[in-house]
């Protein structure tokens, strides 16, 4: 059975974050072996790993809201830090349930 559509967290990544996932699956989630292929340090493949995994809970956790939507598009497009944009949708839901 294969997959009708694109999850909605797979398609607001980059194609070379899809290649990445690929490859990562391909070398059984060794990233020294990511590390080699890609002729990069260990530290470098975590923190490209490490990026993804950010990008994939922010769109988890707040998808559905048009000023959401706006901040997480900012932090994806690196317009704005992750831990920045999570505080402002931190605020912005707090005020949301306080109305």
């Amino acid at each position: 059975m294969g997959i009708q559509m694109v999850p909605e967290w797979m398609a607001d990544l980059e194609e070379e974050d899809v290649a990445f996932l690929k490859n990562f699956l391909l070398c059984s989630g060794s990233l020294k072996e990511i590390a080699g292929l890609y002729g990069v340090t260990y530290p470098t493949v975590r923190l490209r790993l490490d990026k993804i995994i950010q990008k994939v809970r922010l769109g988890e956790e707040y998808a559905g809201d048009p000023y959401v939507a706006l901040i997480k598009r900012l932090a994806l497009n690196e317009k704005l830090d992750f831990d920045t944009a999570k505080l402002l949708i931190t605020e912005y839901k707090k005020q949301k349930g306080a109305q």
